[in-house]
């Protein structure tokens, strides 16, 4: 059975919902913390939401260099499928495994609600599930998720297909591009705001047209990554 880690920092409050995530996806989670200093020999990360050290100075900031970044950083250089959600996207940004910044909100206010994208790329550890252009239903919530970058660097994310996941009906933070998400050049790392976590079972998910709550999109993130795995 696959192994997949999250790591949880000081004022992470999404662990566990991504620990339960990757249960029901048929993966063995596995609690790291933040201070250790190996990953446990694990098959694939998560990096989850939360407010990691009472998100001072930056978010994400702080925590992109607590000891156990030092082998995140090189297990992502190596192809170990990283997600990081939310705050994790942030410290995937801080700790320059992606390129960027994510900013406050647009409108100054935090963000919370049922969110719709649209899958661009599905090429990744963490989106093969998926088919070009399906449109998906996952909660979003931030105060911080403005996704912004140079130029140069959106042009080349552009145009290598490296924008993961497109804000479609409604831009909740002022994202450039729309862009919700992110990948890496190799396509193991990918960064996103919205909390696949939180739409992983019946009756706790986003509504449906079937039936409230029901929405669960956010299970083929993970089994994305399971597929991943089964090939590797």
């Amino acid at each position: 059975m696959s192994r997949i880690g999250v790591v949880t920092f000081p004022g992470s409050l999404d662990d566990r919902d991504a620990l339960r995530a990757i249960r029901r996806a048929g993966a063995q989670p596995v609690s790291i913390w933040h201070g250790d200093r190996d990953l446990g020999g694990v098959d694939a990360l998560v990096l989850p939401g939360g407010f990691s050290y009472g998100d001072y100075l930056r978010c994400g900031a702080i925590a992109s260099h607590s000891p156990v970044m030092t082998e995140v950083i090189a297990a992502a250089k190596r192809g170990l499928p990283i997600l990081g959600i939310c705050n994790g996207f942030q410290i995937l940004v801080e700790s320059h495994l992606l390129p960027g910044g994510l900013i406050r909100n647009d409108g100054g206010s935090f963000v919370c609600r049922d969110q719709k994208l649209r899958v661009e790329n599905t090429k990744t550890s963490w989106t093969n599930a998926f088919s070009p252009g399906d449109e998906i239903t996952i909660p979003l919530k931030n105060g911080e998720g403005g996704y912004i970058a140079d130029a140069e660097t959106l042009a080349q994310l552009e145009g290598e297909g490296r924008v993961v996941f497109r804000y479609l009906d409604v831009n909740p933070n002022g994202s450039m591009n729309d862009i919700a998400g992110i990948t890496n050049e190799l396509g193991n790392v990918v960064g996103l705001m919205p909390h696949p976590e939180h739409a992983t079972e019946e009756g706790f998910g986003p509504d449906t047209k079937l039936a409230m709550r029901n929405g669960t999109d956010g299970l083929r993130f993970f089994s994305s990554v399971l597929n991943t795995l089964a090939v590797a």
